[in-house]
């Protein structure tokens, strides 16, 4: 395939995992040849466990599905409307959980493995790129994650001259659904929210009384816990995947107000006792086998684990499939080594994606694959691209990762850090909604969700003008 191309007409893309493959398949849509490199299974790393595409080695789930009032979930309308496989195989792959996009793991990997072994312009390479592509490779996407081998991640870091940063990204535990005993526990989605593929009664609920609750904080604090590397030892967590014990650490009600908080549930077995804390499992595979506890990430060893999540009423004889994990995530400096289309300033035929980038989530890493993708075919047919506007949700995490974050003045100190996409990376409304259909004034939680919905609404119709102007003229040239 390669050889009847110039090395500037293939593009070369390093890791296959969510970004990646997001990359593979929107360059090859566009008409460009593709060589996809992936080290698994010739090398594995800590967290992965096979050989699969865009394997999820952590939860199944995509977040909220709701395009009108979250900004995941425009995201992700965001990316169907720009042909996304990623988004593509997980609603052929969704398992219900209420208001989320969850979804079968091995399923939607299957599936994005298949379409990407499947398409004519895309190769798959298996062996590890140990340090940095070869100079004859014109057009590079870099999309290797948190879990970056350590060769390239030692190039990387000598061509930029700078030392990359990095955090901890900890894995939750799954649980083999027939071993939770539902005399205990039941079935109820908070607030009883239906979402995509979804009932309203999607998770299983374990209730603590504060009793229990107070008991198993103090076996969180004094649980043993995996001991740090030297190279890890100031490696700072990322605050939306903290350890749960991390959690109970920084106060006793910390886990009440996080993944425990016991609203918008009622316990069935016994609806006038109101719990003071709830442990939530969402359904981890198509077959409604495994359920994995959410937000319950951890870095605790595996022997206690066992034995206090054991402790959770309706857990107490709790099989795991899977228990929790650690394992450290790296990312780039990114406003400062790289230019707004996401090529590194040293080397212009390096362009970044992913995690790496200072983006987290599935969805935000799939989608900065995405826009990677679209601007390395854009250079290999000699097309320029625009950026997409910065009022839809790709163009926002775009622009936080190429500039969009604010300058610590301290000297020689870095302010950016990893960011999921969220309405605050979106510029203001001209006129924000203040009224009603009737006059009357919007008050309180209405005038903040008809803002969503404004932000939300000036997104999908800015993107579909850029899509129009951009992407179809692209095509035709």
């Amino acid at each position: 395939m390669t050889g009847t191309n110039s090395p500037t007409d293939t593009v070369h893309i390093v890791g296959a995992g969510l970004a990646g493959s997001e990359a593979a398949w929107q360059a090859a849509n566009a008409g460009v040849p593709v060589v996809l490199h992936e080290m698994r299974p010739t090398r594995m790393t800590e967290a992965h466990r096979t050989a699969s595409l865009a394997e999820l080695v952590c939860s199944n789930s995509f977040r909220s599905d709701d395009a009108a009032t979250n900004a995941v979930g425009l995201l992700h309308a965001e990316m169907r409307r720009l042909g996304s496989l990623i988004m593509r195989a997980a609603d052929a792959n969704q398992v219900p959980a209420g208001g989320a996009l969850a979804v079968d793991r091995e399923g939607f990997s299957a599936a994005v493995t298949r379409a990407l072994a499947d398409h004519p312009l895309i190769e798959i390479e298996r062996a590890e790129i140990a340090g940095l592509p070869p100079f004859d490779w014109g057009n590079v996407i870099v999309a290797t994650g948190p879990l970056t081998s350590a060769p390239l991640a030692d190039a990387i870091c000598r061509l930029t001259d700078e030392d990359a940063l990095a955090f901890f990204d900890a894995i939750a535990p799954i649980v083999h659904k027939d071993s939770i005993d539902m005399s205990v526990a039941w079935f109820q989605s908070r607030y009883d929210k239906v979402g995509p593929s979804g009932t309203g009664a999607d998770y299983i609920n374990c209730p603590m009384n504060k009793a229990q609750y107070d008991v198993f904080v103090d076996a969180l604090i004094a649980g043993e816990k995996t001991d740090f590397k030297e190279w890890e030892a100031n490696t700072p967590y990322f605050d939306g995947c903290l350890p749960i014990e991390v959690m109970a650490e920084r106060g006793r009600e910390t886990l009440r107000h996080g993944p425990m908080k016991p609203v918008g549930l009622t316990n069935a077995h016994d609806p006038t006792v109101k719990p003071y804390a709830i442990v939530q499992l969402r359904q981890d595979n198509k077959l409604g086998t495994l359920y994995n506890m959410v937000g319950f990430q951890t870095k605790l060893k595996y022997g206690p684990q066992q034995s206090i999540f054991r402790t959770i009423p309706g857990l107490a004889n709790a099989e795991f499939a899977r228990l929790g994990g650690l394992h450290r995530n790296t990312f780039l400096n990114s406003p400062k080594l790289l230019d707004a289309q996401l090529r590194l300033r040293a080397q212009p035929r390096l362009r970044f994606a992913g995690q790496m980038t200072g983006c987290e989530g599935y969805v935000e890493s799939a989608s900065i694959g995405l826009i990677a993708g679209l601007y390395a075919a854009a250079d290999a047919r000699a097309h320029p691209l625009r950026a997409p506007p910065a009022t839809t949700a790709l163009g926002s995490l775009l622009g936080h990762i190429t500039g969009g974050h604010i300058e610590t003045i301290e000297p020689g100190s870095r302010s950016f850090q990893p960011m999921n996409i969220n309405f605050g990376l979106f510029p203001p409304l001209a006129d924000p909604p203040s009224r009603r259909p009737d006059g009357s004034r919007l008050r309180g939680n209405e005038k903040t969700v008809a803002k969503k919905q404004a932000i939300s609404a000036r997104a999908l119709a800015d993107l579909d003008r850029w899509i129009a102007d951009n992407l179809r003229i692209a095509a035709a040239a």
